[in-house]
């Protein structure tokens, strides 16, 4: 009965509409992406227990789309997020933002950090890994994507994600960490850390990351870029001296314009340098 009723749950959920409740008051600054030619909205994504929610960005017309997974925040896949994925699909890319906490809980209606990071914790890597190889096959299979131009994307706890997922599958083409987490104690639920797989890494990943993130120290950064060294992927790491955590979020106080549009600009480099 309990797998049955798990099922259900998962098949549905939906995604939220708006921004998760723990990070209003909303900035004034925040860029708002209209779906004027895109395909744009909530689709299910068959998994191994049921389904999950992901919101989907790619243009109306065409097809054979080069696919961006977009891997959200610790605030799950709210309206930035998906504001994001809208950006892509603007672009002429397929992007994909998989809703990966579903199972643990939901927390776009939670009103504080502090009560979202006991929720994510629970998180375990191998089912977000998992999660991502069936947003992939659906993308294939039933959103028109091109299996060969894979990139990923993520931010924060995304970012670090990133890392991993493009250690986990060699068929992505490239992948773009923003201020993911590098360093930290290995558990049963998350066992490794970007750090852990920096050398035996071969797919090309760009880190984003602020020298003025508190959460994220330098001398991390640098044992990361180390450890780079001994792999083929040709991985780079850009640190923004002025840029606090997070300086991606236009919906936050942390936004920084400069840094924010500089590497928005490097990431689609990246993606186009390396075939995505």
């Amino acid at each position: 009965m309990k797998e049955i009723t798990r099922r259900k749950f998962i098949a549905t959920t939906t995604l939220a509409t708006g921004f998760a409740l723990a990070v209003q008051p909303i900035s004034a600054q925040v860029i708002s992406t209209d779906a004027k030619g895109l395909v744009a909205g909530a689709v299910k994504i068959p998994v191994k227990d049921g389904e999950i929610p992901a919101y989907r960005a790619a243009p109306a017309t065409g097809d054979n789309f080069p696919i961006v997974l977009v891997i959200q925040e610790i605030f799950g896949v709210h309206e930035h997020i998906q504001d994001v994925a809208r950006r892509f699909a603007r672009l002429g890319y397929l992007a994909i933002a998989p809703e990966l906490f579903v199972r643990q809980g939901d927390v776009l209606k939670l009103s504080s950090i502090d009560e979202i990071r006991p929720i994510v914790a629970k998180v375990p890597d191998a089912q977000v890994l998992s999660d991502l190889d069936a947003t992939v096959n659906w993308a294939v299979k039933s959103a028109k994507g091109n299996a060969d131009k894979l990139g990923i994307t993520g931010f924060c706890w995304g970012g670090r994600i990133t890392w991993l997922y493009a250690a986990h599958n060699p068929k992505v083409k490239a992948g773009v960490a923003w201020y993911g987490r590098l360093v930290g104690d290995a558990t049963e639920l998350q066992p490794k850390y970007p750090v852990d797989i920096a050398s035996k890494l071969t797919v090309p990943v760009l880190g984003l990351y602020g020298g003025k993130d508190t959460g994220i120290p330098l001398d991390t950064v640098e044992q990361m870029r180390d450890r780079l060294k001994s792999s083929s992927s040709k991985s780079e790491i850009i640190v923004y001296p002025d840029a606090p955590h997070a300086f991606f979020a236009d919906y936050r106080p942390s936004y920084r314009e400069k840094e924010a549009k500089e590497g928005w600009k490097r990431l689609l480099a990246w993606f186009k340098q390396n075939g995505v």
